[in-house]
This record gives C-alpha cells, sequence and structure tokens, in this order.
C-alpha cells in the first residue's frame, strides 16, 4: 500500500515538504490515542534485545540522526518499532541550514542527497525539550544524540564549540556522538585528521563524563585513515564508532547523470552506500576490540542487511534513506525479519 501512495503521490511531493508532514504525524503518535496500540504491533520481542554500550537495546535496529533534528519525535519512532533514536545533529548555536532545496531522490537508486546543512534550534533549546521528555513515565527507546560544529564557529575553535553542547546535552543523553564527518558544514571532515580529531575527542569526553562517547566517520576515508581513527577510538577511551555518514561520492549511480547534477553538493545516502559501509564495517572490526561497539550505517533496508551487518561485527545498526521508500512500518518489518532470521537458524 505504502509502495503505491509513495509512487502516484508522494514522489510528486518536495522531499523537504513530504519529510515535514510524515514527520508530523510520527511526532503525534503518542498524543492522537494510538501510539501505544501501534507499539504493540510494531515492538520487537524480546529475542531481539541486545546489550552495548552498557545499554539494553529493544532492538538492534534504530533510526540514524538526521530524521528527528530536534528530539521532537522519539517516542513516536519508538512505538514505530525503532530500538533506539539518534536525534541531531545538533550544535552549540542555532543555524536554519543551508537554502533550500537541499533535499533530493534519487529514486532509480533508492537513494537521497542532502545539504541541509545541520539545521537546528541549538543545543540549549534541544536540552530543554529533551529534559521534559526524560520526565514524562515511560521509558521510551534509547537516546543518542548527535553533536556537531556550528556554521558561524571557525574550524579553529571547534573545540569549545563542541565543549559546550557536550555540557548541556550528555547528561540527558544515554549515548553522545561526534560528527565530524558530515560533507555539509564548511571545513567540519577536516577534523577527521588526526591531528585535529585527538584533543577534539578529549575534550568532548571530558564534558561527557559518564555518558558513553562515540565518533561518526565518513565512508570516504582511505583505508588507512579508517584503520588509524579507530585505533585513536580506542586509545582515547571512546565507546564506539559508528560508520558511516553519507558519501560524496557519485560513483556507479542509475540516475541520470543530468538529474545527479542538478541536486549538486551534498551528501548521498541510500543504498548506494551499503557496499563501502559493509567494507569500513569490517576494517574497523579487524583492528577495535570486541568490547569496543560499532553502530552500522549506510544503505540498510532489510532485516537480511542488518543481519549482515551484525553478522560482520556491528553490535547495532541504524538505517534513515530507506524509511523514505518503504514507509512508517520500515522498522516493524525489518523487526519481524531479525525475528524470522533468528528462528531459522
Amino acid at each position: 500500500m505504502y509502495r503505491i501512495l509513495f509512487s502516484l503521490v508522494l514522489r510528486r511531493i518536495d522531499p523537504e515538504r513530504a519529510h515535514h508532514l510524515a514527520f508530523a504525524v510520527i511526532r503525534r503518535l503518542p498524543w492522537l490515542g494510538i501510539g501505544r496500540m501501534v507499539a504493540r504491533l510494531t515492538g520487537p520481542g524480546p529475542e531481539l534485545r541486545v546489550q552495548a554500550l552498557g545499554l539494553t537495546f529493544p532492538s538492534p535496529f534504530g533510526v540514524a540522526a538526521g530524521f528527528d533534528k530536534e528530539g521532537l519525535a522519539v517516542t513516536g519512532l519508538g512505538q514505530l518499532g525503532f530500538g533506539h533514536v539518534e536525534v541531531g545533529t545538533l550544535t552549540a548555536i542555532a543555524q536554519p541550514g543551508n537554502p533550500k532545496p537541499r533535499l533530493f531522490r534519487l529514486i532509480p537508486d533508492r537513494a537521497v542527497i542532502n545539504r541541509m546543512g545541520f539545521n537546528n534550534g541549538g543545543a540549549d533549546a534541544a536540552a530543554l525539550r529533551i529534559a521534559r521528555m526524560r520526565r514524562r513515565p515511560g521509558r521510551g527507546p534509547v537516546l543518542g544524540v548527535n553533536i556537531g560544529k556550528s556554521r558561524v564557529t571557525a574550524v579553529e575553535d571547534a573545540i569549545g564549540d563542541y565543549r559546550r553542547s557536550a555540557r548541556v546535552l550528555a547528561p540527558l543523553a544515554d549515548y553522545l556522538v561526534v560528527n565530524v564527518s558530515s560533507p555539509n558544514t564548511p571545513g567540519l571532515r577536516g577534523l577527521q585528521e588526526l591531528e585535529a580529531l585527538e584533543p577534539l575527542l578529549a575534550a568532548v569526553r571530558d564534558e561527557a563524563g559518564d555518558t558513553p562517547l562515540l565518533v561518526k566517520i565518513a565512508p570516504d576515508l582511505t583505508d588507512e585513515q579508517v584503520e588509524r581513527i579507530a585505533r585513536l577510538a580506542v586509545d582515547a577511551g571512546l565507546a564506539g564508532i559508528i560508520a558511516t555518514n553519507t558519501t560524496i561520492s557519485r560513483e556507479g549511480l542509475r540516475t541520470s547523470r543530468s538529474v545527479v547534477e542538478a541536486a549538486g553538493a551534498g551528501g548521498l545516502s541510500g543504498a548506494p552506500l551499503a557496499a563501502r559501509s559493509l567494507e569500513v564495517l569490517r576494517q574497523i572490526r579487524r583492528v577495535v576490540p570486541p568490547e569496543l561497539c560499532v553502530i552500522s550505517v549506510g544503505g540498510v533496508e532489510t532485516a537480511e542487511d542488518v543481519q549482515e551487518r551484525l553478522d560482520a561485527g556491528a553490535d547495532l545498526v541504524q538505517g534513515y534513506t530507506a524509511f523514505i521508500y518503504r514507509g512508517p512500518l520500515w522498522a516493524a518489518s525489518v523487526n519481524r525479519g531479525l525475528e524470522r532470521l533468528r528462528r531459522e537458524r
């Protein structure tokens, strides 16, 4: 049914507007009187529970940062079956993001190009919102908070900017993520260079306190860079790595070149990222100890995709882009598929 609706209606709506319409419904699930009923239908079975980061996740499958940028729909996303929700990317200073249009579907590739630019109301406003949510009854999904550099902050001042966000958000998060890998903030990816990344991670780790800290990396790093950052994460005492963010590559796309060129700059996510994301996961797992949490994201659509990542060494798996193409019951479908795969083993 959703695929028919997408084909006939949703694909004709501007992607960012379509996102806001869907997001508004998900955000209101708890208040529409149907959230708990939906959760009974979509919730993962107890056999899918996972221990990671010192936490219990209802399912290994969660929604990646970018879908809920402000922490507005965490409860609703949990009621749709996601075992964890990573909100953000949040910045210390509120910012509108890049000019529109900034979100583009590549339908033949089941992919998206975005150059949103960390549009959000700032860390302080998000902290107040998340604190109110935490006071409500019911545990909800595990909550991750993803932080990035404010656009107006110079790269050389990035440490103070990240520290400010971590100071207000870490106490409210189940885990905290340092995002240095989005292609949509000038200079941000340069922070993945070891001489910049090492002091940054040390500073945020100090602010995070007991909250598990992870770093999110790009798929466009060389294999050598991936391994160096993985070893740095271990040496810096981080709890884990998220691999990977969106890619700036446009290789191997089926969408016509004119459509891709018209979309312009931005990070590509979705099915074309699957092979590289899986490759980076295997690289990281080869060089880090078993206790370091690795979260795999990029090109995941089905329960089989999720299970492949788990078999390759991921502790948790995230998705986002396939939400656009598979609809609101996507997480429930993945959970049911994982339960089936467990029974068949």
